[in-house]
């Protein structure tokens, strides 16, 4: 079985940069299929455009634009080409890293599809930096890469946990539904108390429920704005903001930047 070396992908290389310790590759995805291998380093695999079938021992996941995955470097696994232009980075992390910010290494035995809006407006800022900063972004892509597997080790503690029914039914309903839920609705469909779930919210998912739920729709925005056909008022539209407006200052509260500006840096290779 083949183990592939840092910054080593199977596609077309856009960009590599190496830093101390965090490798970051743009790749276009070219092979209909690529045979079981593993690689040298623990890694994340973030979809920017297209889709992509990865499968291992355990589980066979079904990427599109936007979803994001850990690999635990020992985890083999093949890859299933869409039949779509597919591009994604991968964000390999060294042993070295680990041992220098004195952080576990060993989170997963295999790998893992992350859910957390959270941690993906994390990873997408890591994109940001990487293509504003390319090699000088060290200090940035570090200090996002901790915040990430900060939140991604207590994500995998919380999943061991035994936590209430309403918890994985409300996530349901909030990732798969469009609508503008009222909190009393919200409520009723998973027959707890109002004032319980407004309580009880944030110590599940890391944030208040107002904040989780543009969250959401900013996340459904991202997966749409490489897709230049798309104009804001589609995409707004699309992803269930009231209008323009309100998207642009809802994307704005958590990037700093305009939908427009930062196409531009998911375009950019």
């Amino acid at each position: 079985m083949n183990c592939s070396k840092v910054g080593q992908f199977y596609g077309t290389t856009n960009e590599t940069i190496h830093l101390d310790g965090v490798t970051l590759t743009d790749t276009v995805y070219g092979q209909d299929r690529v045979p079981w291998h593993f690689h040298e380093h623990n890694y994340f695999t973030f979809i920017l455009q297209g889709g992509v079938i990865e499968g291992n021992k355990k589980h066979v996941y079904e990427c599109c634009t936007g979803d994001l995955l850990f690999h635990n470097w020992q985890d083999a696994h093949y890859n299933i080409a869409s039949g779509r232009f597919t591009r994604g980075v991968h964000v390999e992390v060294s042993p070295q890293w680990f041992d220098y910010f004195d952080k576990a290494n060993n989170i997963t035995e295999g790998s893992i599809r992350i859910a957390d809006p959270r941690i993906k407006m994390l990873m997408y800022q890591v994109v940001k930096e990487m293509k504003l900063a390319g090699n000088a972004g060290q200090l940035s892509i570090d200090t996002l890469v901790l915040e990430i597997f900060g939140l991604l080790t207590n994500t995998v503690l919380v999943a061991g946990e035994r936590k209430p029914q309403w918890v994985s039914r409300v996530r349901e309903i909030l990732h798969e539904s469009k609508d503008d839920w009222k909190l009393a609705d919200l409520a009723r469909s998973v027959n707890i108390h109002p004032v319980h779930l407004s309580r009880h919210f944030s110590k599940y998912f890391g944030m208040s429920l107002g904040d989780y739920v543009r969250a959401i729709k900013v996340q459904r925005a991202l997966t749409l704005l490489p897709n230049d056909e798309l104009s804001l008022t589609d995409i707004s539209f699309e992803c269930g903001f009231a209008d323009q407006s309100h998207f642009i200052r809802s994307f704005k509260s958590f990037y700093q930047v305009t939908p427009l500006h930062y196409r531009k840096f998911l375009l950019k290779k």
